[in-house]
């Protein structure tokens, strides 16, 4: 039984095939993510109608953990039960975690080559301009009046004077208070509606789901310094208490793995640079950083347990959270709760991009140049982030 008013239609197997496809061809990130679905499974397949996906849109983007991932699975969800979610994870996952571990593989012989690591410095520096392009663009949809700015700075401040994973869960706290306190009046009053899209009879599988989430994550902040257990508690935390997905992960990994010396500075941007280049989630980052810790079992392994454990705590939420979704999104207080997030997550971003200009201090004189070139060509060019990262690759064997 899904947690949906109707019986699943489809196959676990068709589903999977749906998804893997688009795993090998779904370049640019999560907002680009959510056009191929609605393309696919709204006007192709017709999976789904606009206002059953809109809704998904919705609870995806308020929930934490990668919106563009969670929104898959939900689909393949109502598509095919349980069964059906777990093979839109796995197709739409798949082919770029796949890429970050082969990366990972070959990254010792690549630092033995003069050019490779010109290439992978240029990987670095696409990694800047990239997070640079989201917080402009975060900035300016999530921070449109001068309440929300002021948000995001103090957001910002207190991260300055109290980094970590701590830092991080105590202003997207205050964010929500805030919100909820502050910008309920600029919330609209929204048309009741019936609920009958997201049924409650599912309600114990709902409750399971929560319970997991919260108790997994308990015992992630209990984990231990080193080993697997620490690997899956660094990546699950991560996963766990990350709010508009993508580039907004990028502190929380630095957290998890730079900060204990797991992964070098340079390793962590060439494998966050690299992401840009491949299909499918950005999170699937999470296989590189994996497979290249210290702290863990390193290698395929490692790579495995990262990805799993960044993936769970946001399929597990919003597999908890879907049959309530309809009642619980005309609440007022809720999405003005969620406006103050949205403002905190601007000001943690603008931090994880000045923490990211720090780890990639220019080596030589091209360096600034480069990424500037590479923000001038997402910003005003519009260039794919694909494309971006060739042109960084390129720069930095050249220079």
């Amino acid at each position: 039984m899904t947690p949906s008013s109707h019986e699943p239609r489809g196959s676990a197997l068709e589903v999977l095939g749906a998804f893997l496809a688009l795993g090998v061809t779904s370049f640019g990130g999560p907002v680009a993510h959510f056009g191929y679905f609605r393309r696919e499974f709204v006007e192709k397949r017709a999976w789904l109608s606009e206002h059953d996906y809109s809704g998904l849109l919705a609870l995806c983007q308020f929930l934490p953990g990668p919106a563009s991932s969670q929104t898959g699975f939900c689909i393949g969800l109502k598509r095919a039960g349980w069964r059906g979610g777990m093979a839109a994870w796995v197709g739409f996952t798949l082919p770029s975690a796949l890429l970050m571990l082969a990366l990972a593989h070959w990254m010792a012989m690549f630092q033995n080559m003069a050019m490779a690591r010109g290439a992978l410095h240029g990987l670095q520096l696409a990694a800047v301009a990239v997070v640079a392009q989201a917080v402009c663009v975060m900035a300016r949809n999530l921070c449109p009046d001068t309440p929300r700015r002021a948000l995001a700075l103090l957001a910002a401040a207190i991260l300055v004077l109290q980094p970590g994973t701590a830092g991080q869960v105590a202003v997207l706290l205050i964010g929500a208070v805030i919100g909820r306190l502050a910008l309920e009046q600029e919330q609209p009053a929204m048309a009741d509606r019936p609920a009958g899209v997201m049924a409650l009879q599912t309600h114990r599988a709902a409750l399971l789901c929560m319970l997991a989430f919260m108790t997994l994550l308990m015992l992630a902040l209990l984990a231990p310094k080193s080993g697997g257990l620490a690997l899956f508690g660094a990546f699950y935390r991560a996963g766990a208490l990350v709010f508009g997905g993508g580039h907004v992960v990028l502190p929380l990994l630095r957290d998890a793995v730079v900060a204990p010396g797991w992964v070098s500075p340079q390793w962590f941007l060439a494998g966050y640079g690299a992401a840009q280049a491949v299909p499918g989630p950005l999170f699937t980052v999470a296989a590189f950083l994996g497979a290249m810790a210290s702290g863990g079992p390193g290698g395929m392994l490692g790579g495995a347990i990262a990805i799993m454990a960044i993936f769970l705590p946001g399929l597990l939420i919003v597999a908890a959270t879907l049959p309530y979704w309809e009642i619980l999104r005309r609440r007022r207080g809720l999405a003005a709760a969620m406006m103050g997030v949205n403002a905190a997550v601007v000001g943690l971003l603008g931090v994880a991009l000045i923490n990211l200009l720090t780890l990639s201090t220019a080596q030589n004189f091209w360096d600034l140049p480069i990424a500037a070139a590479a923000l001038l060509l997402l910003t005003v060019g519009r260039a794919r982030p694909l494309l971006v990262v060739v042109f960084c690759a390129a720069a930095g064997m050249l220079f």
